[in-house]
């Protein structure tokens, strides 16, 4: 997600980047693989909370399904306050518990022995954390539609889904499937992650009971309490018929039924870049809610208000992107880029914006065509600041530069040229959704995939592009007949080729940080390197 200002796009809390943080116990305890996170793996949670939106409270619990990795006896729980464990459960026997901050050391009676199959239940209840600039500070955002009533939702990427529910609060080891029980005054509807199996009616209350059957990350779980009015579609995709929903307030069902004559277009650009959608089990959601949007897992969140570009602006300021709905195409493109390939640790979140600020690109290249792709792609670089690396600091919750959107979106579309062959491009952006499906990763799994993909040695140009704030610098000189370049501002070793037209003919140039010279049978007049590489050149 992003901000827009008049003058520029800034990342996620831009303004926290000011200053280097220093980090605490607490930044660790979320951050990294703890001791008591490590011995067990995630197989299912079963979620219910009960939500009053008069009193801005929740309460509720969750069961958390495991398997045991090694023997130990103390199990890492994080909830966020003013959230408040009321007891922690395994089978019927209460458990004690320490608490370190949002972090809680559950102590299990009970032998923990290698390959068993456990399960403790955590009960909670309380005020969460209201949201006051969703979905960039993330919590409970407590809202009332134009009729005055209850207009609910959460968000919680980097803060953490233990903002507002109990679970493993930390990226690297996702949940098998999930129940999701989430309990609404009568008059309003939930919608939440995955297929809705039934609705549980009450004298004042109902039970909207959702189950998704895919891994599913934490932030990527969501509650969406609202007035709703639903209507839907089948998508004949490349795995068959895909059932794409769409959830909004009720006075805004003819808008929507606009816009989101989109969504199938999205679904069908992206399909054939990222190849399928990876949630066929769990369909497609679209959702309507009051803060932008967010890419919540098979529950896509939706705030544009129905207009094309982001708010009705254009973030590339060439006219192509106002030819899409940003939040539309941008979320739902997450659903390849964040919600099937996940980072481990959010330092890489790189590849949940990168590739999905490149999927827009992607968009306007299937439905308006290559050129155009390019001009918006391009036209995105003046929101790039170069401020300090794309990739942040690893095991204490800290992402990189807001760069990691447009700076990886033009690094991505540098890779493409470099390829030189577009189909086999398509086939390294398949390949990838292939190899880490349903998958959490790191940089250097995507950087070595890549590279071996494609056939390039590609370590330096990620070290140049990911590793620095330095952009490329090819320096050239002009003496008659002949052209000297080289590169400067660059990591050790970095040497990639580029397209340079002289005097109206284009062909490939090997820069590295030593001059080389190149002579003409005419008088150089005119140097210009391909628009589409990310370089900055100069003439000295």
């Amino acid at each position: 997600m992003k901000k827009i200002t008049t003058t520029l796009l800034l990342a996620i809390g831009l303004s926290a980047y000011a200053q280097q943080p220093n980090y605490t116990e607490q930044d660790s305890l979320r951050g990294s693989i703890t001791p008591e996170r490590s011995w067990w793996d995630l197989n299912f949670y079963n979620l219910s909370v009960e939500v009053n939106p008069d009193e801005k409270f929740i309460s509720g619990s969750n069961i958390i399904r495991y398997t045991v990795l090694e023997e130990q006896q103390l199990l890492q729980v994080d909830l966020q306050p003013p959230l408040i464990i009321e007891k922690v459960t395994q089978d019927g026997e209460n458990l004690k518990w320490e608490s370190n901050g949002n972090a809680h050391f559950v102590t299990l009676n009970k032998p923990q022995l290698k390959g068993d199959i456990n399960e403790i239940k955590v009960y909670y209840f309380g005020h969460p954390k209201e949201a006051v600039r969703a979905p960039w500070d993330g919590g409970f955002s407590w809202k009332k539609d134009s009729n005055g009533k209850h207009f609910v939702a959460t968000s919680c990427q980097g803060l953490g889904a233990s903002v507002w529910w109990p679970n493993k609060d930390h990226m690297y080891d996702e949940v098998d499937s999930m129940a999701i029980n989430i309990t609404t005054p009568k008059d309003l509807m939930d919608v939440s992650n995955g297929r809705l199996r039934k609705v549980e009616e009450k004298k004042d209350s109902n039970t909207y009971h959702w189950y998704v059957t895919n891994p599913i990350n934490n932030y990527g779980v969501n509650i969406n309490i609202g007035d709703y009015v639903h209507f839907g579609e089948i998508y004949h995709g490349e795995k068959g018929k895909l059932a794409m929903d769409y959830y909004v307030l009720r006075d805004n069902e003819e808008k929507a039924k606009e816009q989101f004559k989109q969504a199938p277009m999205m679904m069908e650009a992206f399909e054939h870049w990222f190849g399928p959608y990876p949630f066929y089990e769990d369909g497609y959601k679209l959702v309507e809610v009051p803060y932008l949007g967010m890419e919540h897992q098979s529950s896509v969140t939706y705030g544009n208000q129905f207009k094309n570009g982001y708010l009705g602006k254009d973030v590339s300021k060439t006219g192509w992107g106002l030819k899409f709905d940003f939040i539309l195409i941008h979320e739902s493109g997450h659903e390849w880029f964040a919600n099937n390939i996940t980072y481990k640790d959010i330092a890489d979140m790189w590849i949940h914006e990168g590739f999905t600020a490149y999927s827009e690109n992607l968009y306007v290249d299937y439905h308006f065509g290559k050129e155009a792709a390019s001009d918006y792609v391009i036209g995105t670089r003046d929101n790039i600041q170069n401020d300090k690396p794309i990739i942040g600091v690893y095991d204490v919750n800290q992402k990189g530069s807001g760069d990691m959107y447009y700076k990886g979106a033009n690094m991505l579309h540098t890779i493409r040229q470099l390829v030189n062959d577009d189909e086999k491009w398509r086939t390294i952006l398949r390949g990838l959704n292939m190899e880490f499906y349903h998958k959490t990763v790191t940089t250097k799994q995507i950087e070595e995939y890549i590279s071996r993909a494609s056939g390039i040695d590609l370590a330096q140009f990620f070290d140049q592009y990911l590793r620095t704030a330095r952009l490329p610098v090819l320096e050239y000189q002009v003496k008659g007949k002949q052209l000297s370049y080289r590169y400067t501002n660059i990591v050790n070793g970095f040497d990639m080729p580029l397209k340079i037209n002289v005097n109206g003919t284009e062909d490939w140039f090997y820069p590295t940080s030593d001059w080389k010279s190149k002579s003409f049978k005419k008088d150089v007049l005119s140097v210009n390197v391909n628009r589409n590489f990310y370089v900055e050149h100069k003439k000295i």
